[in-house]
């Protein structure tokens, strides 16, 4: 086999963020309508002891598996636990899941603009700084880029500044872009500065928690590809980004430069492909896709739940990060000869035969290989416990059938073997709903780790994006690429088992 990129590490995290679901575009939107509705989410707002041991987060943190989680009976939200946080469970194999609070210190840290965009007094922001000075991974150089504000102005309860909580308690103001070039400038708001420094704090704390997987520092990092949801606002250019360098500058990586990339759903996957294209180039040695949080996507079906008095599971923001390098004769290697990668072209009907079509039966044809081939397929991996409630149904499940029926009609698959080969090569949803984040690249964690115990050779990923979100078009999108277990690895074992 010719010499491939390989994704060599990678971490995902979670911050519990209940006093911010207030601030995601649905709940915003409702609460502009109707004040009271406000209070009916502060009502149905989980604890932090609750998100953690909650199984889904659990199995996005690698606390335990994919399978495991499909053997916990369901509903999964009467399975939390003790009303303290078990430390054991707040880190998990490939990150860890931090409070609200240590969340606005990275928030606070992650403000480079004078005046700063959130404004706390001097006891909070040395409660902040201090979150962040014990934490292992930020320390004390991390707390001190929080700058000290003594006190706020106290009419900033207007619709131009955010005020803040945590458990009822104000910790101040966010506000627009207050500087003379701003004022003006519709895309320069609170909440879009909030949502933007929240993808921001969110990448900096999966980026940190990638380099210490690793053991490298933040200078060996040579390229940062940000594949948020964000939108990066700025005077003129709603949307530029920039978000890459953001979050590397963050976190110390002096010696890179970055891109975002942005396919919306999809974009995880497609920031994977080209990052492991410009490593099998030599264009780069040392390439880290990272994901932030999307604050808009806080809160999407917060309605249902409440009217069925349910806690309201969309309150956390979820991050993720990536280390893309050359072969290191270890780690799962991406695919990326001619015809490996799959696409959803423009002339491409928007039917779903057509599209899977696309991106699963081509790619398989065109490197030779059978469905059967794949052990394990990774698509939308939506929490069903979120997309049920909404109405949506099981929209994983849903997907595994889609890709039996293609198999079937491929003839690679009788119809009676349907539901027990989804079994084999499916897994439930276990990421949260925040757009890019569950779109198949959870599972490379486990994936990596199956690979790595050889339980597992070869596994496909296919994401979608809903481009005509942005209104400019009435397609969509999707691309695909296959991870497969190091070669190298695999010849290793055997040596040793022949020994």
């Amino acid at each position: 086999m010719a010499s491939y990129p390989v994704i060599r590490n990678c971490s995902y995290c979670l911050a519990h963020v209940p006093d911010l679901v207030r601030y995601g575009s649905k709940p915003r939107r409702e609460i502009a309508r109707n004040s009271a509705v406000e209070q009916h989410i502060t009502d149905f707002l989980r604890s932090y002891s609750e998100a953690v041991s909650y199984p889904p987060n659990q199995t996005f943190l690698g606390n335990s598996t994919p399978e495991e989680l499909a053997k916990i009976p369901r509903p999964w939200y009467r399975s939390t636990g003790s009303a303290e946080p078990e430390k054991e469970k707040q880190v998990g194999k490939f990150g860890e899941i931090v409070d609200q609070e240590f969340f606005l210190a990275l928030i606070k840290a992650a403000d480079i603009l004078t005046p700063p965009l959130f404004q706390t007094d001097g006891h909070h922001t040395d409660t902040l700084k201090s979150r962040l000075h014990s934490h292992p991974l930020f320390g004390f150089q991390a707390s001190g880029v929080i700058s000290q504000t003594e006190k706020y102005r106290q009419d900033d309860t207007s619709l131009k500044a955010l005020p803040i909580y945590h458990q009822a308690e104000l910790y101040g103001f966010f506000h627009r872009d207050e500087r003379a070039e701003g004022m003006d400038d519709e895309n320069l708001v609170a909440h879009d500065l909030l949502e933007n420094l929240c993808t921001k704090a969110s990448g900096a704390l999966a980026l940190k928690w990638l380099l210490s997987r690793e053991g490298i520092g933040p200078e060996d990092v040579d390229f940062l590809i940000s594949c948020g949801e964000e939108a990066c606002g700025d005077r003129y250019q709603r949307g530029g980004g920039g978000m890459a360098k953001a979050i590397g500058e963050m976190c110390g990586c002096v010696n890179a430069s970055g891109v975002d990339v942005k396919n919306f759903c999809a974009a995880p996957a497609s920031a994977l492909i080209l990052a492991g294209s410009l490593v099998q180039a030599g264009v780069h040695e040392r390439i880290v896709v990272v994901g932030g949080g999307s604050l808009a996507k806080l809160g999407m079906k917060f309605e249902p739940f409440i009217a069925q008095k349910r806690f309201i599971l969309e309150d956390c923001l979820a991050s993720m990060a990536f280390l893309v390098t050359m072969d290191d004769g270890v780690s799962p290697v991406l695919r990326l000869e001619p015809g490996a990668v799959g696409k959803v072209p423009i002339g491409a009907s928007t039917s779903e035969e057509s599209v899977y079509r696309s991106y699963l039966v081509e790619p398989l044809r065109n490197l030779g290989l059978r469905f059967t081939d794949i052990d394990k397929y990774a698509t939308e991996l939506q929490n069903p416990e979120i997309t049920e409630f909404s109405g949506s149904g099981d929209v994983v499940k849903k997907n595994y059938r889609k890709i039996a029926a293609m198999a079937v009609l491929s003839h690679a698959l009788e119809k009676k073997d349907m539901e027990t080969w989804i079994a084999a090569i499916g897994m439930p949803g276990f990421a949260p709903t925040q757009g890019h984040i569950p779109s198949a690249v959870p599972y490379i964690g486990h994936a990596m780790e199956a690979m790595r115990t050889g339980s597992v050779k070869r596994v496909m990923f296919l994401a979608k994006a809903s481009i005509f979100l942005n209104r400019c078009t009435n397609l969509f999108d999707g691309v695909s690429f296959i991870l497969e277990r190091n070669p190298q690895l695999a010849g290793r074992n055997k040596n040793r088992e022949r020994k």
